[in-house]
């Protein structure tokens, strides 16, 4: 297939991005299988380049093959989060290689022969596992622009459309404070990218395990009146004296309208069926996915999670 084709033709993929323990690299392991079933040619992309010992799934493109952020750390005498920056300002500046990897994968998946022939069965769709530090995805200009140049079809070669997913671990729903600050995080992290955007809220089937919450999963997940949760931050000696400023952050929130989240339990494919098929509208992928419904609902409906990711 000519080179025409590989740029006129659209590719898909999720950029999964969240604070380190929201369950990021098990969700990537575990949608790829999903989507593997259901015949799309998932393409597992890793860029944490301090992810690089204890990985649970074949990495296609691994940034490690590039750089280590323990390499980093030791030889420019920086700490993680420095070793992280500096990783990826690296990576800006040598964007070619990464572009250079999406194509190369690109051609395997669209000259690749198939035994059957679909509408899906020729379009790479890339799963982006991405580092933990927040700041990336808040001000940090570096990952943006990564992002903007894989996007850019002048630039990349290629027609990529990204979603940007975004995990959120449910136990911060027990805590006020912490589930006020990664609603902050999550809009900051959806203006910065300019993506399409989902907010998934993980593990809600562990929630009670971190101690009963106020109200129940649906208030936290649609973002309701979180003046309910400043009140409850006023019950806080130390938090009664940023009683103002906490105001003032929910107003902004809120005003917004911006913020909601899906839950998602790995376990339970109600779940996993309205996370993906919101991710597929974000991106488009829906319009060339069609017929493929009934059999998203079988493969789902099966589908069972292999113990380590359980």
């Amino acid at each position: 297939m000519d080179d025409s084709t590989i740029v006129s033709s659209p590719i898909f993929g999720q950029i999964v991005a969240g604070p380190p323990g929201s369950g990021k690299t098990t969700y990537c392991k575990n949608i790829a299988e999903i989507l593997r079933k259901l015949g799309r040619q998932v393409i597992l992309v890793n860029i944490d380049p301090a992810n690089d010992v204890s990985l649970p799934y074949d990495a296609d493109i691994d940034i490690s093959s590039l750089l280590k952020v323990n390499e980093v750390m030791e030889s420019l005498n920086l700490g993680p989060n420095g070793g992280l920056l500096y990783s990826m300002e690296y990576l800006e500046q040598n964007i070619d290689w990464l572009i250079d990897q999406f194509k190369t994968q690109t051609d395997k998946v669209i000259n690749q022969p198939l035994k059957e022939e679909t509408r899906i069965g020729r379009v790479p769709y890339f799963i982006i596992d991405c580092p933990g530090q927040i700041e990336l995805f808040t001000h940090h200009e570096s990952f943006k622009t990564i992002i903007n140049n894989l996007t850019n079809r002048s630039k990349a070669g290629f027609d990529l459309r990204l979603c940007a997913v975004y995990l959120v671990d449910s136990h911060y729903a027990n805590d006020p404070a912490k589930f006020i600050s990664a609603l902050l995080n999550s809009l900051s992290a959806m203006l910065h990218l300019e993506l399409p955007h989902v907010n998934l809220l993980t593990k809600v089937d562990l929630m009670s395990r971190y101690g009963p919450t106020r109200f129940g999963l649906s208030y936290f997940c649609d973002v309701l009146d979180l003046n309910y949760l400043v009140d409850d931050l006023n019950e806080d000696p130390f938090l009664a004296q940023y009683k103002d400023m906490t105001k003032k952050l929910a107003d902004v929130i809120e005003s917004y309208s911006l913020v909601s989240f899906l839950p998602l339990n790995i376990k339970d494919n109600r779940t996993i069926i309205r996370c993906l098929r919101t991710i597929d509208k974000a991106i488009g992928f829906h319009l060339i996915d069609l017929d493929t419904e009934d059999e998203m609902e079988r493969i789902y409906k099966n589908y069972q999670p292999s113990e380590d990711n359980a």
